[in-house]
């Protein structure tokens, strides 16, 4: 059997494929209950977070498991396979391994260096062992990862490489400056009592807000963390649970809104984040930039107005239609998109000629237009035409009115409605802008540091694996010596019966004795030889040379895997 993980993430796929095919609790339970069940795999957990869904499975062939983990995920999630499969990476035997170890250190995520994976890897292999689909080689090898991810976190500063997703959203809605100057004094409204929306609500009240509201389908768990927050050392805060009908109501009082749920739909949307924010703003919220744009170029004198009418005569462009184009300059490249070479020429001469109105291109000058045109031309006559609109001009847009009101979406799926970005007086962070804003993060020296502590731990892992591999055969091969010393012994006393007892065990001590040297260095050896990469083999042939019963060395196996499972700590 061997490792395989099949799994899709934020370096992988776009956001708004990971949205679509994000598991919510149910379709997990029943993606591992039904890749067990599978013929390829015999082992299987599932680990989903935000930013990455990922099957592990111990399969015996790789093809098959591939294909059918692959078919699985795409059934649970609800996208076509079809679909599904350009986003999907598979890692085998040791690059799995190493793929884990390297989530686990946080090396993986959307924000380098984060420890809150560590608790999502201890919650899939929890509920992997709550269902019984997690055996010998799952157990070792999510317990490694998360003592391999905490060996990271004591031994490098991978920590000031990244920050929690919690604290880089924050960041973000603080738009680079302090979250603590930022955060001071304001309401916030956390929507979901889980892990995520836990941290957001301790590091708000860390950061100095004056209150915590905490908003939850299961108000128990909102009120227990309302509790926590109140009665902390380091979060005393004034906090308070309301149900979720209460949420609308909240958003009118809030300043900042968290949301991370499990909900499969949208919890915010952005007719109810705009009626929160007009009262604030006295404006209309849905006013946003791009429309002050529009209503600036409406406004404003049309590119042939200000000119004579001869200054149309010679123009080779239909300018109605180059009007159309708000923004477009008529002397821009976007207007002349699509001309022949000829009619680019005849244009370019225009240009030169001055017959257009000077305020429309203030920026840009006649001469650097025609130069822009005759090299349009020659581009044209090479290649025909020129295909494609080009990049507008720049406009002058209505600036954002400063946010009245803070959101940071951090569920996959997504629950604040995308639609909310467009709203004037609203700043809106969602996973697809942090990954974004995480790309261009810096990477801390430690980094290094901690791609050798997982590319050790792997070697060491892979080696332990391969030696536990053989474990089972060597017992047996002494078992098999046991059972012959003990019916030579037993042969002996029938030919020899007037041999006393002290004879007897000092015969049977010297046969022991000859026995377990035989077999002590080719035992060791094998074991050595067996971890080493490439050692598998050596279990094989072991059993072929002494004749192993492979029944025999099976039930070993598995007498070992029920010791391990009964002395294993929940």
């Amino acid at each position: 059997m061997s490792l395989l993980v099949v799994g899709l993430s934020h370096r992988s796929a776009p956001v708004s494929v990971l949205e679509r095919a994000a598991l919510n609790a149910d379709a997990q339970v029943k993606l591992v209950q039904d890749t067990v069940a599978a013929e390829p795999a015999t082992e299987a957990a599932v680990l989903a977070t935000c930013n990455r869904i990922e099957l592990y499975a111990d399969v015996d062939k790789f093809h098959a498991g591939v294909a059918e983990l692959s078919t699985l995920l795409a059934q649970h999630s609800g996208v076509g396979l079809d679909e599904l499969t350009p986003y999907l990476y598979v890692h085998y035997e040791d690059r799995a391994v190493h793929h884990l170890f390297s989530v686990a250190c946080g090396l993986d995520s959307m924000v380098v260096g984060e420890g809150q994976i560590l608790g999502q890897i201890k919650d899939s292999l929890a509920r992997a062992q709550e269902l019984h689909t997690a055996g010998r080689l799952l157990n070792d090898l999510f317990q490694q990862a998360l003592r391999v991810g905490k060996r990271a976190h004591s031994e490098t500063g991978i920590d000031r490489a990244g920050q929690s997703l919690v604290t880089f959203g924050l960041e973000q809605l603080a738009v680079g400056g302090a979250v603590e100057e930022w955060a001071a004094g304001r309401r916030a409204l956390v929507i979901g009592a889980g892990s995520m929306s836990s941290l957001a609500a301790a590091t708000l009240a860390r950061a100095g807000v004056a209150e915590v509201v905490v908003a939850n389908r299961t108000f128990e768990r909102a009120e227990r963390l309302a509790r926590i927050l109140t009665e902390g050392d380091d979060t005393a805060v004034s906090a308070r649970a309301v149900p979720m009908a209460a949420v609308p109501d909240e958003l009118t009082r809030a300043d900042v809104v968290v949301s991370c749920t499990g909900a499969t739909g949208l919890v915010l949307t952005a007719e109810s984040v705009a009626q929160a924010v007009e009262g604030r703003t006295g404006g209309d919220a849905a006013e946003t930039a791009d429309d002050g744009a529009r209503a600036s170029a409406e406004t404003a004198p049309s590119p042939a107005t200000g000119t004579a009418g001869a200054a149309e005569e010679n123009c080779p462009l239909d300018l109605a239609a180059v009007q159309g184009s708000t923004g477009f300059s008529v002397h821009g490249e976007a207007a002349v998109a699509g001309l022949d070479a000829a009619t680019l020429e005849q244009h370019g001469a225009w240009v030169a000629g001055g017959a257009v109105d000077r305020r429309e291109t203030a920026r840009r000058s006649p001469e650097a237009d025609a130069e822009l045109i005759t090299a349009l031309a020659a581009t044209a006559a090479s290649v025909g035409r020129i295909p494609e609109l080009r990049r507008p001009e720049p406009v002058a847009v209505i600036p954002r009115p400063a946010p009245a009101l803070f959101l940071l979406d951090l569920a996959m799926p997504r629950d604040i409605d995308a639609a909310v970005h467009r709203l004037a007086g609203v700043r809106l962070v969602d996973i697809e802008s942090l990954a974004d804003a995480s790309a261009d993060a810096p990477m801390a020296a430690d980094v290094d540091q901690v791609r050798r502590i997982v590319s050790d731990e792997v070697a060491a892992f892979g080696a332990a694996q391969r030696a536990a591999h053989i474990t089972p055969t060597v017992v047996a091969l002494r078992t098999m010596a046991a059972d012959v010393v003990a019916g030579e012994i037993a042969r002996l006393d029938g030919r020899l019966p007037g041999l006393d007892e002290r004879q007897r065990g000092e015969i049977r001590q010297a046969v022991h004795r000859v026995v377990d040297k035989l077999l002590h260095a080719p035992t060791v050896r094998v074991k050595q030889l067996a971890a080493e990469p490439g050692g598998a083999g050596y279990a094989d042939a072991l059993r072929t040379l002494f004749d192993l019963d492979p029944e025999t060395v099976a039930a070993v196996s598995r007498a070992v895997d029920s010791t391990d499972e009964k002395d294993r700590p929940a």
